[in-house]
C-alpha cells in the first residue's frame, strides 16, 4: 500500500470511528474500539524515525489532554489527538498514558473487535462490565478485556482521596468476532527486580494473563547499571519498549521517563539501565495475519 493511500484510509478510518462509535464518558469523548482497522502494515511516522528498522516517541511528542478529572498522553491517536504518522506500531493501536482523579471515571461505553490490557501504575481502578464483572484492579495487577463481538464497561477511581494511574494499551485481535471474556491477574512486583517478569501471552498455558493475538509483554525494574537481553518470542514480531520510570539505553538510544522506542526485523534486543528503571516491553506482529 502507498505511503499516501494509507494515510487516506486512516484518516477515513478514524473520522468513521470517532462518528460511528462516539460516547460521552464523564463529558469526554472517545473512539470505540474496532470500529475500523486504521491499515494493516506498520508505516514508521518519518520525524521520529531514526533507522531503518527503527522509530523513536519522545514523551512530549505524544498527544495530550486534560479534562480536569483526567489528564491523559497519547502514544498512538486517540480521540480528539490525531496525527496520520503515528496510528500505530503493528497492532499495537492504543498506548493511553492516564491519570484519573479521586472519585471520577469512565462511564459506561462499548468496545468490539479489540484487545483491551489495563496496567495500573498507582491506586486502584475500579471495573464493570456487561458480562456481570465487578472488579478492582491495583498496582501489581494486569487486566485484560477481549471485547469480540461487543462489551460494554466503566472504569472508575475506586479511591476519594487520591489519584489513579494507569496505562490502557488496545491490540488488533487476530481472530473477530470471538466470544467475550475478562481476565485478571496479580504478580510479584518483587519477581521483575533486574529480570523481565512475564505478564501476558498468546496462550492460557503460559505465563501472565493472555490475548487473541501472538503478542507478550514483560514488565522489569532495573538498578542502575544492570542490562538484560529480549529475545523474540516469535520471527517477524516487533518489539516496543516503554520506559515507565528512570532511563535506559536500547536500540543504541537513550531513551528517559515515558520514552517509547520501536523496532523490527531484529531477534534480540539489549537493554541496560543508566539509573534505577521499570520497563513495558511489548513484543507485537508487525501486520495483520
Amino acid at each position: 500500500m502507498k505511503r499516501k493511500d494509507f494515510i487516506k484510509r486512516s484518516a477515513l478510518g478514524v473520522v468513521g470511528g470517532l462518528a460511528a462509535g462516539k460516547l460521552v464518558a464523564e463529558n469526554l469523548s472517545i473512539p470505540s474500539a474496532g470500529d475500523e482497522h486504521l491499515g494493516f502494515n506498520h508505516l514508521p511516522p518519518k520525524p521520529a524515525k531514526i533507522m531503518e528498522n527503527m522509530v523513536l516517541h519522545r514523551a512530549n511528542s505524544r498527544g495530550h489532554a486534560n479534562h480536569g478529572w483526567l489528564n491523559s498522553h497519547h502514544s498512538f491517536s486517540f480521540a480528539n489527538y490525531y496525527n496520520p504518522e503515528r496510528m500505530h506500531f503493528g497492532v499495537l493501536r492504543v498506548l493511553n498514558d492516564d491519570q484519573v482523579e479521586a472519585g471520577r471515571g469512565f462511564g459506561t461505553h462499548p468496545h468490539n473487535n479489540m484487545e483491551i490490557i489495563s496496567i495500573p501504575l498507582e491506586g486502584d481502578l475500579e471495573h464493570k462490565d456487561s458480562m456481570g464483572n465487578t472488579a478492582v484492579i491495583k498496582q501489581g495487577d494486569v487486566q485484560v478485556l477481549s471485547a469480540g463481538t461487543g462489551i460494554q464497561h466503566s472504569e472508575y477511581n475506586k479511591n476519594k482521596d487520591r489519584q489513579v494511574k494507569f496505562l490502557q494499551i488496545w491490540l488488533f485481535p487476530n481472530k473477530k468476532n470471538v466470544k467475550p471474556r475478562y481476565d485478571q491477574m496479580s504478580f510479584n512486583v518483587a519477581d521483575r527486580h533486574n529480570r523481565l517478569q512475564q505478564v501476558l501471552s498468546p496462550t492460557p498455558e503460559d505465563e501472565g494473563v493472555w490475548i487473541h493475538q501472538d503478542a507478550w509483554f514483560h514488565l522489569g525494574k532495573f538498578d542502575a547499571g544492570k542490562s538484560v537481553q529480549y529475545d523474540l518470542k516469535k520471527k517477524g514480531n516487533g518489539i516496543y519498549v516503554f520506559v515507565l520510570n528512570g532511563s535506559m539505553k536500547a536500540g543504541g538510544q537513550t531513551l528517559g521517563k515515558r520514552d517509547g522506542l520501536g523496532v523490527w526485523d531484529l531477534d534480540q534486543l539489549s537493554i541496560e539501565a543508566t539509573a534505577n528503571s521499570e520497563v513495558l516491553i511489548m513484543e507485537v506482529p508487525m501486520g495483520m495475519s
